[in-house]
């Protein structure tokens, strides 16, 4: 591969080497030291796996341009790797097979976990998502023998199309390719043969740079490297549940991890003409999918939502007169009473969903239970820590609610909580640091303090009569 991408006009190949490392695999070894900025690797447009290039191909592009309504993006790039490998001894795609054959022949997202690996992380997320995109692809391979691969079976004889072969070359994209917001608004993903082989690392900075005029890939360094290093490409704040989905693995302790939390209405709903036009303005839809994550257990979108949703008769009219963001604040006690006892019910369900509860799965990763690096390790560390999320959006609402239910502004039932539990994060301490203004709420740490008086606490903050003014 790495002779062809020279001959091709790459840069940077002398510099670098592909090699196997403890933990991560295959990646990439400089040869010799560089500096962060430098760019270290430049794969040019010509050997780019992308929509234009399939489109461009004589053979596969008159068939993929054929088809209406196009293709998505991931089909057209999984049927481009596959039609190249099917057509072994053509010189035409000589370049292009030495890529492939540096290729993973499996992968190991969730996609390809047997029943007992995935029941691990049961009730989460990725165990309702990978289970309802194993049924997707096989419906999508189904659809797409009968648009593309059967009518023409020269091109696409169905030995070197099978099930398994989309799924891995559709796994192959998830897990390589880059993605790039170009000028007037549009986009391109593309897969770039050797630069594709750098393992994801959270410590450099995000170093994957596309030219819109050259149509050049290059990769910078994103810290300091000496000889022998491993280099790495930073994918962004991605969570375990989707990293294990989409490349194969996850990081224990991610400080990114969230749970997708989908909130819905149905028209049969009461009120539910009304709430739809009062949602757009909440920047909402009727059906809303909200990040929880360690920042940000329950963000103030989750109880927008909610608000209007439970709206009664009378709070309905109340905010047609507000003159406010709709929904932005507490719209009656009623109200925001009845949205955070939902909440709590809710997330408690959720939580009880969950096959291995938290507290198992930490003493199982401790006595190193499951094989680490297995497919149940990864799924274990899933669930661990969309749990977490969970517990701590629980405990958010629950004190969300003490404070509607005590009355006053809440004050006494903060009082009662802020020297048992972080007011935003919930954490039990005993060492609390107190609201420097009002005195009636305690956090864990500045961070926690700061969210929460963005998040809600800001309305019901004040001094004491004879107290302090300080802002948090």
């Amino acid at each position: 591969m790495e002779s062809w991408l020279k001959s091709c006009g790459a840069k940077g190949l002398d510099d670098l080497k592909l090699a196997d490392f403890p933990g991560t695999g295959r990646g990439v070894k400089t040869l010799r030291s560089f500096k962060q900025g430098d760019t270290i690797l430049t794969i040019p447009s010509d050997v780019l796996w992308t929509v234009d290039h399939a489109y461009a191909d004589p053979v596969l592009g008159p068939v993929l341009r054929s088809v209406q309504p196009p293709l998505s993006t991931e089909d057209i790039l999984a049927l481009y790797l596959l039609f190249v490998r099917s057509r072994e001894g053509d010189w035409m795609y000589d370049g292009l097979q030495s890529h492939i054959a540096a290729l993973p022949t499996s992968y190991s997202s969730s996609v390809f976990f047997d029943e007992e690996e995935l029941e691990v992380c049961a009730g989460s997320s990725l165990y309702t998502v990978t289970k309802q995109l194993q049924q997707l692809l096989v419906d999508d391979y189904r659809a797409l023998v009968v648009r593309v691969l059967g009518p023409h079976p020269q091109l696409f004889p169905l030995d070197k199309f099978t099930l398994d072969d989309y799924i891995w070359a559709l796994c192959t994209v998830w897990s390589r390719s880059m993605d790039f917001a170009l000028p007037e608004g549009k986009s391109i993903r593309l897969v770039a043969p050797f630069a594709d082989m750098l393992n994801h690392s959270s410590e450099v900075k995000q170093c994957h740079v596309y030219d819109p005029k050259s149509g050049n890939l290059s990769i910078l360094a994103g810290k300091d490297y000496k000889a022998g290093d491993q280099a790495f490409i930073n994918y962004g704040p991605i969570p375990n549940n989707r990293l294990l989905r989409l490349y194969g693995f996850v990081i224990p302790g991610n400080p990114h991890d969230s749970y997708d939390l989908v909130l819905a209405t149905h028209s049969p709903a009461p009120r539910f003409e009304e709430k739809q036009k009062l949602w757009p303005k909440a920047g909402l839809e009727s059906t809303s999918t909200i990040a929880l994550t360690l920042t940000d257990p329950l963000p103030r979108s989750v109880l927008r939502y909610l608000r209007i949703q439970r709206l009664s008769e009378a709070d309905l009219a109340a905010v047609k007169l507000q003159k406010a963001n709709v929904a932005d604040e507490q719209i009656s006690k009623s109200n925001e009473s009845e949205v955070l006892q939902f909440l709590v019910e809710s997330l408690t369900g959720i939580l009880d969903g969950f096959g291995i509860q938290l507290e198992r799965l930490e003493e199982q990763l401790a006595k190193d239970f499951y094989p680490v690096g297995s497919n149940s390790w990864a799924a274990a560390h899933v669930s661990l820590g969309e749990q977490r999320i969970l517990r701590l959006s629980r405990k958010r609402a629950q004190y969300l609610l003490t404070v509607v239910d005590s009355g006053k502004d809440g004050k006494a039932g903060a009082q009662s909580t802020a020297s048992k539990a972080c007011a935003y994060c919930g954490q039990e301490s005993s060492q609390l640091m107190v609201c420097g203004r009002c005195k009636s709420v305690a956090y864990c740490g500045r961070q926690c303090q700061v969210a929460h008086y963005k998040n809600g606490h800001k309305a019901v903050c004040k001094a004491p009569a004879s107290g302090k003014t300080e802002v948090e």
